[in-house]
């Protein structure tokens, strides 16, 4: 048998599902960190007693250099190899998570989260464009792409349950080694099976844009994050000034490069560009759900973490459902159709939750969840096929990276800008009589401090509770109908951007034609 008949026959058998079931272990991986750690953050706050600053910014950081660095880590995999990047970021992510489980001061766990998210940064964007560099199918790569995106979704749900079950077991750091067995497998196991791939031209790693990239990103989120939690201040704006001119600069550096680190011409495409913004907007109306949810499951109706976390899974299993059959469903319709459908569903689950109170039964919770779950599932994981497909395979890293920073900025911006919204409305409640200034002031900084405050206060003390609890549904009222609101917008932008936008249906030609010569790998721009 000859090579390159060897390589027909890899692409062709089941080795390249055996690779991705290694790519989903690390899209499990970082989904199920990104959610356990809002469980364990009231055990860690009483072993290293974090200020509310601190507090904060070991809840930020991990997110603020992950968006920092995606572009930058995609460009960066589509030149040294993004085989190579997966490992080496996974080895990575495994020691940094031991440092984050034993870290002994606030200080230590702000520097071990910043590290933890320069790993991060490497694996989604590798990921992806390992996939699209794998299967040169279509409808092989819609699949696959859907199993990468109802890993992800299930790896938030399973965060949660896991958390739960830990920290009632053992003690807070244990949320983060579960990172070590998933990573052990994924470096062994990928090692023999994933094929490298790279862009054969990359030219260099151009160190400002990576610069520009960093400051301009972080700028502009954490200017964001400050002015919604603590009105417009002047670090604040000139956090934001900072970070649009840093990104004012990077477009222009990428324009007048001769091989940029991130072609902004795929922007002109407006398939890409309409994928891009609906995913934005998409999280950034969903992120108050999302953020809010736990505290409503467990503050407000009484749930234990676990509970809380088992609650939310009828958002995975309808996010697993929809994800599989999105590609299918997307080119017996049309993208738009899909895209825009899921989008509107989300919209009037959102809608739903206005009308939620303390005492809403679960059925009604879960149905809500579950449509939340399908949107989204359909919608993001037809989006990410668009832009995978409206890309050279070359630039798969990067175009990956685009996506992905567009989930962390609109996870931090809705955030922000809802998160502000239910502080605002909450902060706003009556402090009952009788009740001292030291608790009515922890009280009226967050729901979880009116619980701890009201402990020994008898009568008084359940009524701060009742009033916090109400003064909280009422933000997340509120915020739900902004969300809700954002989402059919959105809905309607992405039926106007993606029009005529449809998912190929075969390889390319010059993908088939020269496929008896190439090495005998799995698929790839060059082998190793």
């Amino acid at each position: 048998m000859t090579r390159g008949t060897t390589a027909a026959a890899a692409r062709g058998g089941a080795a390249r599902w055996l690779a991705l079931a290694v790519l989903v272990l690390a899209v499990l991986l970082v989904a199920v960190d990104a959610t356990v750690l809002g469980l364990a953050t009231p055990f860690l706050s009483e072993d290293l007693r974090p200020s509310g600053t601190q507090l904060l910014w070991i809840g930020d950081i991990y997110s603020f250099v992950i968006a920092g660095l995606l572009v930058s880590m995609g460009g960066l995999g589509d030149r040294i190899g993004r085989k190579r990047l997966l490992l080496a970021g996974s080895v990575a992510f495994g020691g940094i998570s031991v440092l984050n489980a034993y870290a002994t001061s606030p200080e230590m766990m702000i520097v071990a989260r910043a590290l933890l998210g320069v790993a991060g940064a490497t694996l989604m964007p590798a990921t992806l464009a390992l996939i699209r560099n794998i299967f040169h199918d279509p409808r092989e790569r819609s699949l696959a792409v859907g199993i990468w995106g109802a890993m992800a979704s299930a790896g938030a749900a399973v965060g949660p349950i896991v958390g739960g079950f830990l920290l009632e077991h053992f003690w807070w750091g244990s949320v983060f080694l579960i990172n070590l067995p998933v990573m052990a497998v994924l470096v062994l196991v990928g090692a023999r099976l994933l094929p490298e791939s790279r862009n054969p031209h990359p030219g260099p790693w151009d160190l400002p844009s990576v610069l520009l990239s960093l400051v301009g990103i972080v700028g502009v989120v954490y200017a964001v994050k400050e002015a919604a939690a603590h009105g417009v201040r002047w670090d604040a704006v000139a956090a934001g000034a900072l970070g649009a001119g840093a990104l004012f600069w990077f477009v222009r550096r990428q324009l007048t490069l001769p091989v940029p680190l991130l072609d902004m011409r795929l922007f002109q495409r407006r398939g890409f560009r309409g994928a891009v913004l609906a995913d934005l907007l998409t999280i950034l109306g969903l992120s108050g759900l999302v953020f809010f949810l736990s505290q409503y499951l467990q503050l407000v109706q009484g749930r234990d973490p676990l509970e809380a976390g088992l609650a939310e899974i009828p958002a995975a299993v309808g996010a697993v459902a929809a994800g599989l059959v999105a590609g299918r469903a997307a080119r017996r319709f049309s993208v738009r159709a899909i895209v825009s459908g899921g989008l509107a569903a989300v919209g009037l689950a959102l809608a739903a939750v206005t009308l939620f109170g303390e005492h809403t039964g679960y059925p009604a919770l879960g149905a809500v969840l579950l449509v939340v779950g399908v949107g989204a599932g359909f919608s993001f994981t037809v989006t990410a096929d668009v832009l995978l497909g409206s890309v050279p395979k070359e630039e798969a890293g990067a175009a990956s990276a685009v996506s992905e920073t567009a989930y962390e900025l609109g996870a931090a911006l809705g955030i922000a800008l809802l998160g502000s919204i239910v502080t605002g409305v909450y902060r706003g409640f009556a402090t009952p009589p009788g009740v001292p200034a030291a608790a009515a002031a922890a009280a009226h900084e967050s729901l979880g401090g009116a619980v701890q405050a009201a402990h020994g206060l008898g009568g008084r003390g359940a009524a701060l509770v009742a009033a916090a609890q109400e003064s909280f549904m009422s933000g997340l009222r509120v915020a739900a109908g902004a969300g809700a609101l954002i989402l059919l917008l959105t809905a309607a932008a992405a039926w106007v951007l993606l029009r005529g936008q449809r998912l190929a249906e075969a390889p390319p030609e010059e993908e088939s034609d020269d496929a008896d010569e190439r090495p005998a790998h799995l698929a790839g721009d060059r082998a190793e």
